[in-house]
């Protein structure tokens, strides 16, 4: 957490930057789950991180579950926003944008994400198939692979489900390998072994030019 946001949720900031309630508290508990695990952090530690109380956060949160998928929610919209910024910056190029989206994947998990992927952890944290963050965590991933589908089918790959297939697969591997062995294990190597998959599969004639 950066110390700019810090002091915004202890409230010592200026007021153009200090963060409302329910924002401080998404902020606050991303980051604990995030480090700790849902399970491990309460509600009271939450809010007291948050500079507030639980009465102001049932306010906005229904219960810890509830807050759990909010949170789970925010990273998603976080990826889709960076995801979007891709396709933007490659408009009309699919397969520009596939091999800027596998950049971005390989920076983004030696960078910042050091503790894996926050749906994946949730996911193990959270067996029961009824808790609320479990419905968030599979239309997400789905969402994400059938993204991944659409953008290797618009490349113009033969086989766009097999592609997106191994491409996602390896990236939740690679997740799960940062949290087992840290950045410095196979993970380190996710970029090359995502530009040897695109490099293997083929594409059609008319695309593969492109």
């Amino acid at each position: 957490m950066s110390s700019s946001l810090a002091l915004a949720i202890r409230g010592s900031a200026p007021p153009e930057i200090r963060v409302k309630p329910r924002e401080r508290i998404l902020v606050v508990a991303r980051d604990l789950f995030y480090r700790h695990g849902s399970r491990a952090v309460g509600v009271d530690t939450i809010a007291e991180a948050a500079g507030t109380n639980k009465m102001t956060l049932y306010r906005h949160f229904n219960s810890k579950d509830e807050l759990i998928a909010a949170c789970l929610r925010e990273a998603a919209k976080e990826f889709d926003a960076d995801f979007e910024k891709i396709i933007r910056l490659h408009a009309r190029d699919p397969y520009a944008q596939l091999v800027a989206w596998m950049r971005y994947i390989a920076d983004y998990l030696i960078v910042e994400a050091d503790r894996g992927c926050a749906l994946a952890n949730a996911a193990i944290e959270l067996p029961e198939k009824d808790h609320p963050a479990r419905r968030v965590i599979e239309e997400v991933k789905t969402a994400q692979s059938e993204r991944l589908i659409a953008l290797c089918r618009d490349a113009g790959f033969v086989d766009p489900e097999g592609l997106a297939d191994e491409l996602f697969l390896l990236v939740e591997g690679a997740r799960v390998s940062i949290q087992s062995v840290g950045v410095k294990g196979p993970a380190a190597r996710i970029g090359r072994m995502l530009k040897t998959i695109i490099e293997s599969h083929e594409r059609a004639p008319h695309s593969a030019s492109n």
